[in-house]
């Protein structure tokens, strides 16, 4: 009898195919957990164990990694997290687009800050204490959080319409240095935003200091998506290389009918610089985005449905045509009666977003906004949809290239040290899935459907998420850091 059949586990995944988050071909075999760990892969059937699933007829995989979120105040909101580990996320990347929920005081943030805010959010005075909540109270799931760069100049500009002073400059380092000691991963910046819109490139690189020494990363809403797209894709570079640390350009798109197409152009200038540098990027499985309402987006989409609305709360998942009919203006007029607002926007190409998903070292993210009355559906099916509808239904990658892209290489890029992977001593994050099945549910018009197909989630060992039971009341997430 071989060690590993007297061995006990605390349960056992039994006959599952293993999809292991690595980009390799699929087996089947039994994967047995003991604590918050993985012990052993294969033929378990003569092992011990208190709990055995037979999962005959599933995958098996990681838990997802959702690379890009605005989930910071929902962790502390609520820590079921319901919307995520729906779908099989384990682990959320927070803090991003230069928006994260600490180190800010301040009763009425300015938009899109206000993305994150349900009343009386930003309370945390440095990101210490943040990080602090989250430890003592942990959500279902894990979180690795990152430092905003809007929130910074927030919390130490009195005004956002103008260029940083030095001395600005040095306050918001020493709040970036304080931040990534108490465990951030990173900074991120959102200069299309108004709140960064004037900071220089020459700001961002001397308030981003600190990530040289802490080996953090780099992620990035950039400055322009769509016409000047090039300009901006070279300006991250050069923050990247004069940093030294590692870049993530954030959900990579072209924004615009006039820029359709033009991802065979930018996939290839990012493929060229990570010759010279590490660099990443992530993407959602949609051709609608989703932010604060802004006139000049409004203009340019082809259709534009309300997320929220402050003024006018009727107006919430309405489309912003006809509500502008209805009042008797045009699109452009309408918007100033409806701000703040929230909304998506029709603005991709599906080619572009199949040809930049495809690309070999693009992550998933939702890019979801929790908060918002009427969310885009990304929130709740981002990562069903591309195991169903682009890897299984249109073929655009095989499952295991779908897996690792929701694992394996996020946790990879982002530095979270065995995660993402199903191979002995790494966390037991997983789920079990459905592969013939599996299927986001929310559409644009219901957009907070659960997902079909998710069968168990378990986080650092612990079932959080049940088919049958939904979730289960275990609170088993952690804050996690770069390693």
């Amino acid at each position: 009898m071989s060690s590993e059949q007297v061995e006990s586990f605390d349960f056992i995944l039994s006959g599952g195919l293993v999809i292991d988050g690595t980009n390799t071909a699929p087996y089947v075999a039994d994967v047995g957990v003991r604590g918050d760990r993985i012990a052993a892969i294969g033929d378990l059937s003569r092992a011990h164990a208190a709990q055995r699933e037979d999962i005959s007829g599933l995958a098996v995989s990681p838990g997802f990694i959702d690379s890009h979120t605005h989930d910071d105040n929902l962790l502390l909101r609520k820590p079921d997290m319901e919307p995520k580990i729906s779908q099989g996320v384990t682990t959320v990347i927070t803090g991003n687009c230069g928006i994260s929920l600490a180190p800010l005081l301040h009763e009425s943030p300015p938009p899109p800050l206000d993305l994150l805010d349900v009343g009386g959010s930003y309370a945390f005075s440095t990101f210490a204490d943040y990080l602090n909540a989250l430890r003592a109270s942990p959500p279902a799931l894990n979180c690795a959080c990152m430092l905003g760069h809007s929130t910074l100049r927030a919390a130490v500009m009195p005004d956002l319409e103008r260029n940083a002073t030095p001395e600005e400059i040095e306050r918001m380092r020493e709040l970036a240095q304080e931040g990534l000691e108490a465990g951030a991963i990173g900074i991120s910046t959102g200069t299309f935003y108004p709140p960064a819109a004037h900071a220089t490139t020459e700001e961002i690189i001397q308030v981003c200091r600190p990530l040289s020494e802490h080996n953090g990363v780099y992620a990035t809403h950039m400055r322009d998506e769509g016409d000047e797209i090039v300009a901006a894709l070279n300006e991250t570079f050069r923050i990247g290389k004069e940093l030294g640390v590692p870049v993530i350009i954030s959900h990579h798109k072209l924004m615009g009918k006039q820029n359709f197409g033009r991802s065979s152009e930018t996939l290839a200038i990012i493929a060229d610089a990570m010759k010279k540098q590490e660099i990443s990027l992530d993407a959602y499985p949609y051709v609608a985005g989703s932010t604060m309402l802004k006139k000049d987006r409004a203009l340019l989409s082809a259709k534009t449905i309300i997320t929220w609305c402050k003024p006018h709360p009727e107006y919430t998942g309405r489309d912003l045509d006809d509500i502008a009919r209805e009042r008797g203006k045009d699109r452009w007029d309408v918007v100033d009666e409806l701000m703040p607002a929230g909304a998506i926007y029709f603005m991709m190409d599906e080619d572009d977003v199949q040809r930049i998903m495809a690309f070999p070292d693009t992550m998933i993210g939702s890019d979801g906004l929790p908060h918002d009355t009427h969310p885009h559906p990304r929130l709740w099916g981002t990562f069903p949809r591309v195991l169903g509808h682009y890897s299984r239904d249109l073929g655009l990658f095989p499952i295991e290239t779908a897996v690792w892209k929701m694992t394996g290489l996020t946790a990879g890029r982002f530095g979270l040290a065995d995660r993402g992977v199903i191979q002995p001593n790494a966390f037991a994050d997983l789920v079990v899935f459905d592969p013939a099945t599996v299927a986001d549910a929310a559409t644009f018009e219901t957009p907070m459907e659960r997902s079909r197909g998710i069968h168990h989630v378990y986080v650092n060992g612990a079932k959080v998420w049940d088919a049958d039971a939904h979730f289960t009341g275990r609170y088993a997430g952690r804050v996690l850091e770069r390693s």
